[in-house]
C-alpha cells in the first residue's frame, strides 16, 4: 500500500452506507480509479460538498496495488465548475462525457485524456444558453472520441476513399465509422452539407458558434456513432437523459432526404436521420 498524491477529475459520486461515497476519479498520475471517501457524507465531514461529479483537485488515497477500491484520504478542491449543475443540456452533456471516460479509461495515466474531459467541461460550463451548451457537449464528446482513436471519417468516403465534394450529398455509416458517397451506401437517409461541415469542425475541436444548424442530425450522429463503436452491448446510461435534453434545443429541421423504403420501410420527414 502506497499513499499518493494526484491530481484528479470527479466522474462520478454515489452513497456507500449512510456516511460514506464510492468516487470514480479520473487522475493524472493513475488514470481511472475508484476510491471510498470514508465519513463524506457526514454533516461534520471535512470534505464538506466537495465530492460531486464533475469537480476538480489534488486527490490523496491509499493505493492498494491489485485492489479495485481504495481509500481517500484528502481531497483539495482546485475547481468545482458548479455552473453544470444549472443547465439540464449542460449537465446532461457532462455527464455523458464522464461516461465516456468511464467506459474506455484504463489505470494507466493519459494526460491527454484528462485535459481533453477537463477542457470540454470548462466548454460545456462556460456556454450561454443551451444552444451553446449542446454544441460544446456535442464537440466534447466528438474531440474525445477522435483522442481514444475512433474519428470518424467524414471528408472521404469510408468504403472507397474517394474526397467528398462539401456540397455532395452523402449518408453516414456508423457500423463502418464514417461518411459514405450514395454511390457505395445507396439505402438511408442523407446527411445534410451543413451538418457535415459542422461535424468536420467540432472533429477539429471548435465548437460552432451560435450552436448547430440541426441539432436532431447531430444527435443521431453521435447516438448512432457511440452505439456502433463504443457501447459494446452495454448502453450509455447518461445518452437518453442527453438526447432528452438536447431535444428541447431549438433549432431548423433536420434536412434530410429519405430513402428508407428502399428498405422496405414507410418513409418519415422533418426527423434527425437513421445514421446507423
Amino acid at each position: 500500500m502506497a499513499l499518493v498524491s494526484t491530481r484528479a477529475l470527479v466522474l462520478q459520486a454515489f452513497p456507500y452506507s449512510e456516511t460514506s461515497k464510492i468516487l470514480r476519479l479520473y487522475t493524472w498520475d493513475h488514470g481511472l480509479v475508484s476510491v471510498i471517501a470514508k465519513g463524506a457524507l457526514r454533516p461534520k465531514s471535512r470534505y464538506g460538498g466537495v465530492l460531486e461529479p464533475f469537480t476538480e483537485g489534488t486527490a490523496t488515497f491509499y493505493h492498494r496495488y491489485g485492489r479495485d477500491l481504495h481509500t481517500l484520504g484528502g481531497f483539495d478542491l482546485l475547481r468545482s465548475r458548479q455552473a453544470l449543475g444549472r443547465s439540464l443540456v449542460g449537465f446532461a452533456g457532462a455527464s455523458l462525457l464522464s461516461e465516456v471516460v468511464m467506459r474506455t479509461g484504463t489505470e494507466e495515466p493519459h494526460p491527454d485524456l484528462y485535459h481533453a474531459l477537463a477542457d470540454a467541461w470548462d466548454l460545456v460550463a462556460e456556454a450561454r444558453g443551451p444552444e451553446q451548451a449542446l454544441a460544446a457537449s456535442l464537440t466534447g464528446a466528438w474531440s474525445l472520441i477522435v483522442l481514444l482513436g475512433f474519428e470518424p471519417q467524414a471528408g472521404a468516403c469510408i468504403h472507397c476513399g474517394r474526397v467528398l465534394d462539401p456540397d455532395e450529398p452523402v449518408r453516414f455509416d456508423a457500423m463502418a465509422g464514417g461518411a459514405a458517397c450514395t454511390g457505395c451506401r445507396r439505402a438511408g437517409r442523407v446527411l445534410d452539407a451543413e451538418s457535415r461541415a459542422e461535424l468536420r469542425r467540432m472533429l477539429a475541436g471548435h465548437v460552432p458558434e451560435g450552436g448547430v444548424a440541426r441539432p436532431g442530425t447531430h444527435r443521431a450522429l453521435l447516438k448512432a456513432f457511440l452505439e456502433a463503436q463504443l457501447a459494446q452491448d452495454r448502453p450509455f446510461r447518461s445518452l437518453e437523459l442527453f438526447l432528452e435534453s438536447a431535444g428541447t434545443v431549438p433549432g431548423a429541421p433536420a434536412e434530410v432526404v429519405d430513402e428508407a423504403e428502399e428498405d422496405g420501410e414507410s418513409p418519415q420527414t422533418n426527423v434527425a436521420p437513421d445514421l446507423a
